[in-house]
């Protein structure tokens, strides 16, 4: 771990700070001014229980078992039979960087002072992020509403001593072997511990946040390599004029404009054909605007719903304590455990990102169809006897055919469950995962563009645009210029995942000036 900590406290939780987190780059530790709200919602759970009085997730059965009332002597063991019941979840194990991702955001939606649970609760999942103690989560279980029960409970199942862990060289161990060694006791679930770890969003919440992260970078870099192709077509930069923005303001459209004209500012290669006989481009340099910053706004849409979601108690019941006249009112079962808003949210984005790597594709096949780039077939040093970056365009057709099927939406699809009593749920668990692999899909078609249009530079004498030259040497560090035929696979491959890593954004807004935003 690095020196940096993250402070939680059920309010302020940022995006960028669950990404330290998920990456293992920060500490964290419980805000002082949470620990308040979190003894006086745990004061009102004990006092129910001391009362004998009946409420819903304290001293009853769950979903359809609602009406079961429990005695006082098994309340301990009702919440460890919830988390073993629900532990089911299927698939691929997920990531590290996942687990830790949804474990801090449980914890922080847990700090805000809502769900009664109890501090030892809480104070082990930081001593689990800070001493990289990392759950066994298989990926697949949670229908969106009723929060993420099933991955969850696989991660309440590990902070009580029980299922498996990941271990640092990706093997699995059991988790009661590895607290033993560290000295670690596994917590002893109260009343409604178990169902404050496991009833919320976090899952859901954890790939949405880690797809924002991506983006908030990627993005950008998706109109630096739009600009980049325009550079090799000779484009125009009127149609990104202000005065055309004015006219039809939409924000998200006015800003990618206004990218465009700043990365495009002063460039030799713009000047060179400002006179010439072309009297318009195609729609996907002509029309990129409008269609990037159509899938920006939708990213900001994601941007103000993750800020929320990540800072709201999303567990059943909550509790609102009422010290001045305590009573059964204090606890309200609810439905901020359902994954809607996050849900759709995804589903919006995802079909975002399939028109953007939509458009990317278009440009490659302007660039490698000599009739209309007038540079050589597939820019290819020998066509014919070469085949240039023919294949590339296949790839990014193929990619982007993934990312057509990402851009169906998951929440169309609900299914009644326990018993009829859950009987619409969100799917937002696989929505927001489809997201988070829409992504990876898209870096991979920008990937493809950016290739594409830096081999298309190589005919070109002059030098482009600040920024744009400096993006140019950025991709010549991974895919040198064709000499002739060779596999470009493993290229492409690394500068996909580097454009989704995103650290070429800062680096270039540093050497060459901060992009517009």
């Amino acid at each position: 771990m690095e020196g940096h900590t993250v402070f939680v406290d059920g309010e302020t939780l940022s995006p960028s700070e669950v990404l330290m987190v998920a990456q293992g780059r920060s500490q964290v530790e419980v805000s002082p001014d949470a620990w308040p709200g979190i003894h006086a919602s745990r004061a009102v759970v004990e006092r129910i229980v001391q009362n004998d009085e009946t409420v819903y997730g304290i001293n009853t059965g769950f979903g359809a078992l609602v009406n079961q009332r429990i005695s006082s002597d098994d309340l301990a063991q009702l919440q460890v039979n919830l988390i073993r019941s629900h532990a089911t979840a299927l698939g691929p194990l997920m990531t590290v960087t996942e687990v830790r991702a949804m474990m801090v955001i449980r914890l922080n939606s847990l700090c805000k002072g809502h769900s009664g649970i109890q501090p030892h609760c809480i104070e082990q999942l930081v001593l689990f992020l800070n001493s990289n103690i990392h759950p066994a989560v298989p990926r697949i279980g949670s229908l969106g509403a009723s929060g993420d029960l099933a991955p969850l409970s696989h991660l309440a199942l590990a902070l009580i001593g029980e299922g498996e862990l990941i271990q640092d060289d990706g093997t699995l161990a059991l988790t009661s072997d590895v607290l033993f060694t560290l000295g670690i006791m596994p917590v002893q679930l109260t009343a409604k511990d178990g169902l404050s770890l496991i009833n919320g969003t976090s899952q859901m919440a954890a790939y949405s946040t880690l797809s924002h992260q991506r983006l908030k970078h990627l993005l950008p870099l998706a109109d630096m390599i739009l600009c980049t192709s325009m550079e090799a077509r000779k484009c125009s930069v009127s149609p990104s004029n202000e005065l055309v923005h004015k006219a039809r303001p939409h924000p998200g459209q006015s800003l990618v404009a206004q990218r465009i004209r700043t990365l495009l500012n002063g460039s030799p290669i713009v000047g060179s054909h400002s006179d010439c006989d072309r009297v318009q481009d195609a729609y996907s340099f002509r029309c990129a605007p409008q269609v990037h910053g159509a899938v920006l706004e939708a990213f900001h849409r994601l941007d103000e719903m993750i800020h929320t979601e990540l800072n709201s108690a999303t567990d059943n019941p909550l509790i609102f304590p009422t010290p001045e006249q305590p009573g059964v009112h204090e606890v309200v079962s609810q439905g901020n455990f359902h994954g809607e808003i996050l849900a759709l949210t995804a589903d919006f984005v995802s079909l975002a990102l399939f028109e953007l790597g939509s458009i990317s594709e278009r440009r490659i096949d302007q660039m490698v169809d000599p009739a209309r780039s007038e540079l050589p077939a597939f820019l290819a040093q020998n066509s014919g006897l070469e085949s240039g970056l023919m294949i590339v365009q296949y790839v990014a057709g193929a990619s982007l055919g993934e990312l057509r099927g990402h851009a169906s939406p998951r929440t169309a699809f609900s299914t009644s469950t326990s018993a009829g009593q859950e009987d619409h749920v969100s799917m937002g668990a696989t929505a927001t995962w489809n997201l988070y692999q829409a992504t990876e899909r898209l870096a991979e078609v920008l990937a493809c563009e950016a290739m594409v249009a830096c081999q298309a530079l190589e005919f070109e004498p002059l030098t482009p645009a600040p920024h744009i030259s400096g993006f140019y040497k950025l991709v010549r560090t991974i895919i040198p210029p064709l000499e002739g035929d060779r596999s470009t696979s493993k290229e492409l491959r690394t500068l996909s995942s580097t454009l989704l890593e995103g650290s070429w954004l800062a680096r270039l807004e540093s050497e060459y000036g901060r992009l517009p935003s």
